[in-house]
């Protein structure tokens, strides 16, 4: 069961660009449908309550909308297949934890290193780079850079272009690109809450040669509870 919840976690963390208290936070009543994006039914969209706050300030809200198509089976495979079984699923929170009604940020930190470790993932990795794939993975699939700073809650422009590290395959197609001609991919294209980016099982880490994130995705939901 906490596997299973790990994972489902980092999926959706991934899915959304979360950050760690932000998805730590998040409830069952948080997600939303978008009229817009009918494709996503009741998890069209996702209130962020404790997104990152300036000081002496409360948290910052937003609402993410839900951009890629594997994303509702993975949340509602957890809320109405496996959530129901664990300890404490009478909390409102979307990720209770086995002592508690909702995980805490040392557990989360300590779980996402433990399967990182376990298939040999770079050390420096880290929950927060899930963040950072999916802004990369986001400007990589065309989405408009105002669209990806909204979805992460950036004040700033400069700061998604930070975290944004494309990939040197992604530099290729750029060179090879015709100026002014539609933007393609190789494999599927899409754009607003169209589907197109791969379950986080085929996500490659932005930046790095070694395995993918969901390498560590796919070994947490192998591994059994613990």
């Amino acid at each position: 069961m906490p596997a299973f919840r790990d994972a489902a976690l980092f999926k959706v963390a991934y899915a959304y660009g979360l950050r760690r208290n932000e998805a730590r936070m998040l409830d069952l009543t948080d997600f939303g449908r978008n009229p817009e994006g009918r494709e996503f039914g009741e998890y069209g969209t996702l209130l962020i309550r404790y997104g990152k706050a300036k000081k002496g300030s409360p948290p910052k809200r937003r609402s993410v909308l839900t951009v890629w198509h594997w994303t509702p089976h993975t949340i509602e495979e957890w809320i109405s297949e496996v959530r129901p079984g664990v300890r404490h699923s009478a909390s409102r929170a979307l990720w209770p934890s086995e002592r508690g009604p909702r995980i805490g940020l040392q557990r989360l930190d300590s779980r996402f290193a433990a399967y990182r470790d376990a298939v040999g993932l770079d050390p420096a990795l880290e929950l927060h780079s899930l963040r950072r794939s999916y802004i990369t993975h986001l400007i990589e699939d065309g989405h408009d850079p105002l669209f990806v700073q909204h979805q992460v809650g950036h004040d700033h422009a400069s700061t998604t272009a930070i975290y944004t590290c494309v990939s040197s395959d992604f530099r290729t197609r750029s060179l090879r690109r015709v100026p002014g001609a539609a933007r393609t991919r190789s494999t599927a294209t899409f754009t607003g809450a169209a589907p197109g980016r791969p379950a986080p099982d085929e996500a490659a880490v932005p930046g790095s040669d070694g395995p993918p994130v969901s390498g560590l995705v796919a070994y947490v939901v192998t591994i059994g509870g613990s």
